[in-house]
């Protein structure tokens, strides 16, 4: 089995140096800053100027501190998050989170409804006109909500903070169905999405959260220029912060076509 694994990876990365030849290679990762979009109620990014200047030996020098929660900005959510004894951002395979992806763009249905589910009948439509989803393939889903960002207000249909808001958030997901489907008849190693949460806004049992992380699926949320990207034919390379024993972090993802 480890070697099998050797072997995927080494093919993956095959195919990435190859794509990084001749390829362009796509910025899907937001930059971090105080308009960083983050859950309702946790740690907004901030960033704290240390020291910025000339040295009194002549040479210029910079550095700063940085305070932010796991979940907010482009970043992973680690199967962790919603299964108990799942595996830990550090604990991620980098198998599952380098290889072939396809996109999945529903956004003339979700931008018309803020709480739009992703359905099996969506990924049935795809595949009619796209082919069967590859085993092992990460999944990325266009919600068109990627344009809104970093408007709170329209990203996550509130821009309020704290408990109470979150009864206000409206923004569209996968439907766990459709997430179960995925991992039984497809083996998907990973999802995306370019808004906050892998649920839609609306979500009080986080379903598909529970449903893809009890599988040791990870999710990367707040995903960007996901509209660069073709449906079919690209590499993604999703590297977050290793954090040891975290439920995750900030993460830097590309994709390469």
């Amino acid at each position: 089995m480890k070697y099998l694994v050797f072997i995927s990876l080494l093919l993956a990365m095959q195919l990435c140096k190859a794509q990084l030849r001749n390829g362009e290679i796509i910025d899907l990762t937001h930059s971090f800053s105080e308009e960083s979009v983050y859950w309702v109620t946790a740690k907004e990014f901030s960033l704290e100027e240390v020291t910025k200047g000339k040295t009194g030996q002549g040479y210029y020098y910079s550095a700063n501190n940085f305070e932010t929660a796991e979940h907010g900005g482009t970043h992973i959510d680690a199967p962790i998050h919603f299964a108990e004894d799942a595996q830990t951002v550090d604990e991620i395979p980098l198998e599952n989170l380098i290889g072939n992806a396809v996109k999945v763009d529903v956004s003339q249905k979700a931008l018309k409804n803020p709480d739009y589910l992703i359905s099996l009948e969506d990924i049935s439509e795809w595949e009619e006109k796209h082919g069967s989803i590859p085993h092992a393939a990460i999944v990325l889903f266009e919600t068109g909500y990627g344009s809104y960002y970093p408007d709170a207000s329209k990203y996550l249909g509130t821009d309020k903070r704290g408990p109470e808001a979150v009864k206000e958030l409206h923004f569209p997901g996968l439907s766990a169905e459709a997430a179960e489907w995925l991992i039984t008849n497809r083996k998907i190693k990973a999802v995306g999405i370019d808004t906050a949460s892998i649920d839609f806004g609306q979500s009080q049992d986080f379903a598909t959260h529970v449903a893809l992380m009890t599988q040791n699926v990870p999710a990367f949320e707040n995903v960007a220029n996901l509209d660069q990207l073709p449906a079919t034919g690209f590499t993604v390379i999703a590297l977050p912060m290793k954090i040891k024993g975290g439920s995750g972090g900030p993460l830097r993802i590309i994709g390469i076509k």
